[in-house]
This record gives C-alpha cells, structure tokens and sequence, in this order.
C-alpha cells in the first residue's frame, strides 16, 4: 500500500526492499538456524554445542552471539515463526466468533500447518522440536518463559476481540493463561502418553474443546 505526501496529493514511495547488508545478516541468520536444526537432529539439544553449530556455517562464536544470545534461542526460532502465525491466523478470524472458538481454530490450524508442512513450516524440523522439548528441561523451561512473553499480545487480542480494557477486566488475562496453559497441557499429554490422543494438532484440538465447553464438564 502506497503512502499520499499530503503537501502535493501524490504518491510516495511504498516500503524500500532490504538493503545487501541486511540481506547478508539474514541469510547468516538463517544458515545458523538451518545448522542448528540439522545438529539437534543428528546428536541433540544437550549434546549440540554453540561451537559446533557455529562451525558449519563457517563462522566464530563470536559472531554466533551477534544474531543469538544462546542455542535455545536458535531452537526457540520455530515456536516464535508458529506464535507470529497464530496472531496472523487470529486476525483473520471472523469478528462474531467467540473468542475460545477463534483461539481454538486458530491454534489448532497453524499445529495443522506444521504437521503438513503448509504455509512455510517445516515438517520434519517441527517433529525435531517436539523430540527435543521431550528430552531436554532446560529447552521445555526456555519455551515456557517464551509462551508467557507472548501472553501480552494474546491480552491485547482478546481484550479487543471482547472490547474491554485489561487495567479492569480479568477475563483477558484468564483467557490468555487458559490458552497457554492448553497448549501446553496438549504437548505434556503428548510427552507422557505417546500418541494416545492422537497427533499434536488432535491432541491440542481436545484440549481446547474442554477449555471451549467449560471445564466444568466431564464430557
């Protein structure tokens, strides 16, 4: 969408593209998460080191921690691509639509998407994740104070969704918690059961049908 310079009516110029510095920065940016994924698959997330991951792209470690401030900040790339989806795919739903149904649809279609492979995500790099949020606390501990970092933006979302204000209203703040909670509730069931409900976007589609139908029920 082009801007209209208000002193002469005409139209400015729109967003300029990246400049080759910029581009330069994300594609090194971009080789050390596509490296970091390939050495958590192969040997772990414990096991993986900084050096290693830094290595295979040919760089220093030094400058490993000019775009990363740790290797759990690299593996948490994937959970911030799917947190940026859910928003995009909330936006998108319908304004009549309760608010526990549109969390729910759109949560459970972006789990959908990367199980899939659909809009961008990657399948096998969103299985490496799950494993690796099974085997490793410190990663799951790193996702967790990831999610509550985010809950600002689902506040902010559902407080509009419901036109309300957060400073005197508490039902955004429970319904954010509720959200993340769910989530999370999904993927332990998912760690300590195996496959018994399915696959995570089913397990996390159960989860929000009891936060949806009220907790209160046994059905």
């Amino acid at each position: 969408m082009t801007a209209t310079a208000p002193e002469t009516g005409t139209t400015g110029p729109g967003p300029q593209p990246p400049g080759r510095r910029e581009r330069k920065k994300q594609r090194t940016r971009d080789a050390l998460v596509d490296a970091a994924f390939t050495l958590f698959s192969e040997k772990g997330f414990d096991a993986t080191t900084v050096e290693e991951i830094a290595d295979a792209v040919d760089v220093s470690s030094r400058t490993f921690f000019r775009y990363f401030a740790s290797k759990e900040d690299v593996a948490l790339t994937f959970q911030e691509e799917q947190t940026r989806a859910v928003l995009a795919a909330l936006s998108e739903r319908p304004a009549d639509e309760p608010v526990m149904t549109a969390l729910r649809r759109a949560v459970v279609g972006i789990a959908r998407a990367c199980e899939a492979g659909e809009l961008g995500f990657d399948p096998e790099r969103f299985q490496c994740m799950l494993s690796m949020m099974n085997d490793s606390p410190t990663l799951m501990a790193g996702s967790l104070e990831h999610a509550q970092k985010k809950q600002a933006l689902l506040i902010e979302f559902i407080s509009e969704r419901l036109g309300v204000d957060p400073a005197d209203d508490l039902r955004p703040h429970v319904i954010a918690v509720a959200t993340t909670c769910g989530f999370q509730a999904a993927t332990d069931a998912m760690r300590r059961h195996g496959g018994a409900f399915g696959s995570l976007s089913e397990t996390v589609d159960k989860t929000f049908a009891i936060l949806e139908n009220g907790l209160g029920r046994e059905r």
